[in-house]
């Protein structure tokens, strides 16, 4: 019998071309985001950026920052205020677990 991995929703399976075209934007943007620390995609031995479903929800999320008029100084901000925000949540529920 075969056995299947359980999906693991970081694992960098798409490349940048596949990427830009399942979250509606162009491969260039991409190369952008990551200049400006955006995103960090993993890469293959040869230095191919390959992107996981993590790094394709995090880029739906820049767009919908950027339609909603923010610019990529304040998106920086506003993905780094979440992550503060979700370490928060988890010591939070950590604690009221103790």
């Amino acid at each position: 019998m075969v056995r299947h991995p359980e999906p693991d929703s970081a694992r960098p399976v798409f490349g940048i071309s596949v990427a830009a075209d399942l979250v509606g934007s162009e491969p260039q943007n991409l190369r952008l985001y990551e200049a400006r620390g955006l995103l960090t995609p993993a890469r293959s031995d040869g230095g191919t950026r390959r992107y996981s479903e993590d790094d394709l929800e995090r880029l739906r999320t820049i767009g919908g920052l950027l339609e909603a008029g923010l610019n990529l100084a304040g998106i920086d901000k506003v993905l780094q205020l979440e992550e503060a925000n979700e370490l928060l949540r988890q010591e939070l529920e950590e604690y009221r677990r103790s």
